[in-house]
């Protein structure tokens, strides 16, 4: 699998990590802004280290289309591995939950728009399929019972995710992919087109610099 998802060693206090990847997506108030503040916010998650972040995209929505055009990125993030796999997932995405509302995140339509939305990607090597705890469901009652799923169903099939992910991890292979992250991503180029997926910009420490 290579060094892009392989377990990320010890943290503090000696504690085991591993590599995770978390999608960011908006459409609505000041994108670019609040995704590099959600970017800041996840590096200062007790115990987590940011290891990169990918360009910024400018990309088609999918599903429903009478939206604005979504700006979307990735970041890589060692985190804490918890006493299982299951343990360590639930409690990540509890901590984006709680991101995306403390940014006004609002239940809307399925595919609609969002103010942010932080997706749990990939964790280490690991296939998850767990209830969700109670602070990591949706507050829309038909999808309140969704279970945590990693990696993300969709992730395979979506250029908006697998664009910014192939800068991060070209060569990584996701659990149950049997190809790697730039495979994926040029077959869904060849199926979306290339301009559903455009970088504007690229990251410099602080927020997305060179906008264009």
């Amino acid at each position: 699998m290579g060094r892009e998802g392989r377990e990320a060693g010890s943290g503090t206090g000696g504690a085991r990590r591993v590599r995770a990847y978390i999608g960011l997506g908006a459409n609505l108030g000041s994108p670019v802004e609040t995704l590099a503040f959600a970017v800041h916010a996840l590096s200062g998650l007790p115990g987590c280290r940011l290891v990169g972040v990918s360009r910024l995209y400018a990309t088609d929505p999918v599903g429903v289309l009478d939206q604005p055009e979504f700006r979307n990125a990735c970041v890589a993030l060692d985190v804490p591995a918890g006493p299982d796999p299951a343990t360590g997932a639930s409690a990540l995405l509890v901590a984006l939950k709680g991101i995306e509302r403390a940014f006004g995140r609002q239940d809307r339509r399925r595919w609609g728009e969002r103010e942010v939305d932080l997706d749990l990607l990939v964790f280490g090597r690991h296939r998850v399929n767990v209830e969700r705890p109670a602070e990591g469901r949706s507050d829309d009652p038909a999808k309140a019972r969704m279970p945590l799923v990693v990696p993300h169903v969709e992730a395979r099939r979506r250029l908006f995710v697998l664009a910014p992910l192939r800068d991060l991890a070209p060569g990584l292979v996701p659990p149950g992919w049997g190809e790697t992250v730039a495979t994926a991503a040029a077959r869904q180029t060849k199926l979306e087109g290339a301009d559903a997926a455009r970088p504007i910009s690229h990251w410099d420490g602080e927020g997305w610099a060179g906008l264009h």
